[in-house]
């Protein structure tokens, strides 16, 4: 969705780029219900949440593992400004849990399966299907403003290729594993398997029914209301205006 791409594939990240104005939402791909976890490494004195203040936690800010850990953290009665979040890329915060330069890692799959292999003491405390739906995080697909003013044929084509694919994925997912594990070459079928099991699809029809009744909107909204308020933003867009729920409902019919 920058520079010379008008139409893309995103996570989270739909519901805080979007939210500053910067194009429109026309197409959910899944729920990301378990693909965030928070780990601990006893040996460093963590062994439950309650261990957690004071205490070092190493993350990417602003993403779906951010979300999760303000969840967890809240829902266990601690303040975020009782830890001390270490920001890093994913790869970078996962070297410095294994290397024990923190006791604690908020975590996307598969990133949990180098922790898991590397470190046969560390704990998965909980992951983020505990909070769910207050932290449902939608991926989806998203257009820039000018793209999505003048082509919504293309994004209406784009839309039933992808109930195709999405209710063949519903149907099959042991046959879709398989199929993206030829395009990503480098990750196990294992892996694969694992992070399509964190996840929750809708058939195109169960879709229909989450965008008709309002749901999509209110979960991406509370979403970038997490985004808004940890970057001081105000007057954003409501997910109501930059989310457009009529493509979706008049093309899966």
């Amino acid at each position: 969705m920058r520079g010379e791409i008008d139409v893309a594939s995103a996570g989270g990240v739909i519901s805080n780029y979007l939210a500053l104005g910067h194009g429109r939402g026309f197409l959910i791909n899944d729920i990301e219900v378990a693909t965030t976890q928070l780990w601990v490494r006893p040996t460093l004195g963590v062994n439950r949440l309650d261990d957690l203040r004071g205490k070092r936690i190493a993350t990417t800010r602003k993403t779906t593992a951010h979300i999760f850990l303000d969840r967890a953290l809240r829902a266990n009665n601690i303040t975020p400004t009782e830890v001390d979040i270490v920001d890093a890329s994913m790869p970078d915060a996962v070297k410095a849990f294994i290397a024990g330069e923190v006791p604690a890692i908020a975590l996307w799959v598969p990133f949990n399966v180098a922790v898991r292999e590397s470190l046969p003491d560390a704990v998965k405390l909980v992951d983020a299907s505990a909070f769910y739906p207050q932290s449902a995080i939608l991926g989806g697909w998203g257009a820039r403003m000018g793209y999505y003013a003048g082509n919504r044929e293309v994004l209406s084509r784009i839309i039933r290729g992808w109930i195709d694919a999405n209710d063949h994925m519903v149907r099959n997912p042991a046959a879709a594993a398989e199929a993206l594990q030829t395009h990503y070459q480098s990750s196990r079928p294992a892996d694969i398997a694992e992070a399509l099991k964190a996840q929750k699809l809708y058939s195109a029809r169960e879709w229909r029914r989450l965008y008709a009744d309002g749901t999509v909107v209110k979960w991406l909204q509370q979403v970038s209301d997490f985004f808004m308020a940890d970057a001081g933003v105000s007057g954003a867009l409501r997910a109501s205006v930059y989310f457009d729920t009529r493509l979706f409902l008049s093309t899966v019919g």
